[in-house]
């Protein structure tokens, strides 16, 4: 590796992107809350446990380490997935593998709303309901760019995708759609179209639009100037509002961003689930998550050979199976769902392989919820948000994979 020490000092303290570089060529583009503290994590020594070998490798073909510095972690999240779009990077699979990431959509009507939409969902845009007229990402931090939304929101009032334009319009809906919509407008989170004009909303659109671009200088300038035009014309209540928005745009305050790739950093995290009926068309899964990231390449599907045994059994033939892949990158922590006899059987499991790795168990109550935690109480404590989320995402792919099995069974 031809990365100097001196590069990785050079690196700011800041929010922004980097890029990991062979000669010209960028490898990878990533985003950070710190550039410093965030590129420098790429060279301890269990990279191979928090990343996996195409991080591994791409690191040590590198020859140089770019960045851009950004104002806020808001704009490092757009800028990510605006480069990521550009140059698709090899080892970035979430620029060419991102079916479960999102996209921002601004969509084709008089008054468009802002909206998300799975990646999945886009391969089909007949079935949307609505056209599309500007579209941005994929995002592959999806609870970073809800919050992200709630920001842009709060400066550019947008109307959301259960959002009506008056009473009358929304008064057909669910009673529950009706109360949100309102709220909104009351909230300021979306335009009360009784005094905000179509035009003076179209602007908003552009604006919202310009963000997504990265063009947030170009965006404050037209502010700026828009706001000595009222002046100009003394409607001094619209120009106080502007005033408001350039010191919004100037000020952001992204804390939850922050404390969201705080709380995301645990390394890779594998879940565990098996599913059934009456042991008939018995599956189980791997999901993997990694720095509160979803990996869905990385997920595996398992048919169940053995007859028998239950869920424990089952849980026992997955792990057995997964750790004869040795070329698979090794996780931090495992989560299972069940109680002590899962955990119990996955750390035997892990014994007889040498494997020292942390095992939670997911306990449920009769509805299937969870109802709390096996294990070591530090870790679950610290990574208690990624076990959620990993355990939700094992249960709904276990059962997915399930109904395609006894699908395929009774077509024969």
């Amino acid at each position: 590796m031809k990365i100097s020490s001196l590069q990785l000092n050079n690196l700011p303290d800041k929010p922004g992107v980097y890029f990991f570089k062979k000669e010209k060529n960028i490898l990878y583009v990533g985003k950070a809350t710190s550039l410093r503290d965030r590129v420098k994590s790429y060279f301890g020594d269990d990279l191979d446990f928090r990343r996996g070998l195409k991080i591994v490798k791409m690191v040590q073909g590198a020859t140089a380490i770019d960045w851009k510095q950004t104002d806020s972690v808001l704009e490092a999240l757009i800028l990510e997935a605006n480069l990521i779009k550009k140059f698709l990077p090899e080892a970035n699979t979430l620029g060419k593998d991102n079916k479960s990431y999102n996209h921002v959509i601004i969509t084709d009507e008089d008054y468009p709303r802002v909206i998300l939409v799975r990646e999945h969902d886009l391969k089909y845009q007949e079935s949307l309901g609505f056209n599309i007229k500007y579209q941005f990402g994929p995002f592959p931090h999806a609870l970073q760019l809800k919050e992200a939304l709630k920001i842009v929101r709060k400066i550019f009032p947008f109307r959301g995708e259960k959002d009506g334009l008056n009473l009358k319009e929304v008064g057909l809906r669910k009673i529950k759609s009706v109360r949100k919509s309102n709220l909104n407008v009351e909230l300021g989170l979306s335009p009360d179209f009784s005094v905000v004009s179509r035009n003076d909303y179209k602007k908003t659109i552009r604006n919202i639009k310009m963000f997504f671009e990265g063009k947030k200088n170009f965006l404050l300038k037209k502010l700026e100037a828009e706001m000595k035009q009222f002046i100009k014309g003394q409607e001094f209540e619209r120009a106080g509002q502007i005033k408001n928005q350039l010191f919004a745009l100037s000020h952001i305050q992204d804390i939850a961003l922050l404390k969201e790739q705080n709380i995301s950093n645990s390394g890779r995290i594998e879940a565990y689930d098996v599913a059934h009926t009456s042991e008939t068309n018995k599956v189980g899964v791997m999901v993997v998550i990694n720095g509160g990231v979803l990996e869905t390449s990385e997920y595996r599907k398992f048919n169940i050979r053995q007859k028998g045994g239950g869920d424990v059994g089952a849980l026992r033939e997955i792990l057995g199976r997964r750790f004869e892949h040795t070329e698979w990158p090794l996780p931090k922590l495992i989560v299972v769902d069940g109680g002590k006899a899962q955990k119990n059987i996955a750390e035997k499991v892990l014994t007889e392989f040498g494997f020292k790795i942390a095992v939670v168990a997911a306990t449920k109550d009769e509805r299937h919820r969870v109802r709390g935690f096996l294990g070591n109480p530090d870790i679950i404590l610290k990574n208690e948000r990624d076990i959620l989320l990993a355990n939700s995402e094992s249960h709904r792919f276990a059962i997915r994979f399930h109904k395609q099995k006894r699908k395929k069974d009774l077509l024969g």
